[in-house]
């Protein structure tokens, strides 16, 4: 396995960080809390949107012509729909989650008002050697439900515990580094990459030169549920990259190895130019990558361009496996991601009059993380 540079370290451990922190789309605060402890301790100046995500200027020797690397910290998650006459719960997704890959789960119900209540989403009659119907149940956010580990038996008994229609469950991400290089954990998608971008921070302030291009880390926490990047775009921005999971699977080329450049989604291409100047990037500087078409797909930029912002855009991420599942990625996948990012961001621009500049500097500064 190739050694990992100290940056992909930080960015793995920075990861592991925020994946212990519960944060489905709704209730990001403490998350957001970490994140910007994390860039004051940089020595940055993070920022915090209305809407409750986070921006931090990096900073850059062009002004003006500003990309915006766009991350999620919000995850998939459940809400109490329902307290059930027998004390159980009936929950229903936060975004996209797949009941099918959550079932057995251990959860937490946080209330509004009480405190933290633990539990395990099942499938209701859950016991083989009494429901002969196990194997055939479909499952079902009305066929599955939250048996807390209280002494509860029917619905006055859970009121009691200040639980109430509304509240967040979360799920365990079971997060762990193997000794192989794997990353495995639910919400890879997005805290992977948020971490990775954590790190690219952190390398700009240890070389002490920022950016030739002006850039901007544009934390979101709606993009599970559709509108993260809406809004609170810098209006000197005029490129937009969501660096969110590459996807692996049937009929891609990425592995969990690589960094994936996303040419076509759900909604429709991605700019051509951002594409190809991706994956220019990728071959001056030899980082592993794959250029892909996402079959079943959105990223936070797509709300960026719903919105009406006039900009360029563009996808890459490192390869996750078994998306909006229990994840798996590797720490090359993470390494690949942050090497394309500096060279990119340090190699390429629309303006190429002083385009062999760029790419010798950025050639220079790559090898600095070795």
């Amino acid at each position: 396995m190739k050694k990992m540079t100290k940056y992909t370290d930080h960015a793995v451990e920075k990861a592991l960080d925020l994946l212990a922190v519960p944060s489905p789309s709704g209730y990001t605060q403490a998350v957001v809390e970490r994140l910007i402890v994390s860039f004051e301790k940089m020595g940055y100046l993070p920022e915090r949107t209305t809407k409750g995500g986070v921006i931090v200027d990096l900073g850059g020797q062009e002004q003006g012509n500003a990309v915006v690397l766009q991350s999620h910290v919000d995850t998939l998650g459940g809400m109490v729909a329902e307290i059930k006459s027998d004390g159980r719960l009936r929950i229903v997704p936060v975004g996209s989650l797949n009941a099918n890959n959550t079932e057995t789960e251990n959860c937490t119900v946080i209330t509004k008002f009480s405190g933290i209540r633990e539990g395990t989403f099942q499938l209701i009659n859950a016991s083989t050697h009494v429901n002969k119907k196990f194997n055939e149940t479909a499952r079902t956010f009305d066929q599955m439900e939250v048996v807390l580990d209280e002494d509860v038996s029917d619905r006055e008994d859970v009121e009691a515990l200040g639980i109430s229609p509304g509240d967040f469950v979360c799920f365990d991400p079971r997060s762990r580094v193997t000794e192989s290089g794997y990353i495995k954990s639910r919400f890879l998608d997005d805290k992977l990459s948020a971490g990775i971008l954590m790190s690219y921070a952190k390398y700009l302030k240890d070389r002490k030169e920022p950016p030739l291009r002006q850039v901007y880390l544009y934390f979101t926490v709606f993009e599970e549920v559709g509108h993260g990047a809406a809004g609170s775009v810098p209006p000197e921005v005029t490129e937009a990259i969501s660096v969110d999971m590459g996807c692996v699977g049937e009929g891609l080329t990425c592995t969990e190895r690589m960094v994936s450049i996303c040419a076509k989604d759900n909604g429709g291409p991605y700019h051509y130019d951002v594409v190809c100047g991706l994956e220019e990037a990728a071959i001056r500087t030899g980082v592993v990558y794959a250029v892909d078409v996402y079959p079943d797909y959105l990223s936070d930029v797509r709300a960026t361009l719903g919105a009406g912002f006039d900009v360029r855009h563009g996808c890459i991420g490192p390869g996750v496996y078994a998306s909006h599942g229990y994840e798996r990625s590797h720490v090359e996948g993470v390494e690949n991601t942050l090497r394309l990012l500096i060279a990119y961001l340090d190699g390429h621009g629309h303006d190429e009059r002083d385009s062999k500049r760029k790419k010798k500097q950025a050639s220079t500064r790559l090898a600095e993380i070795e």
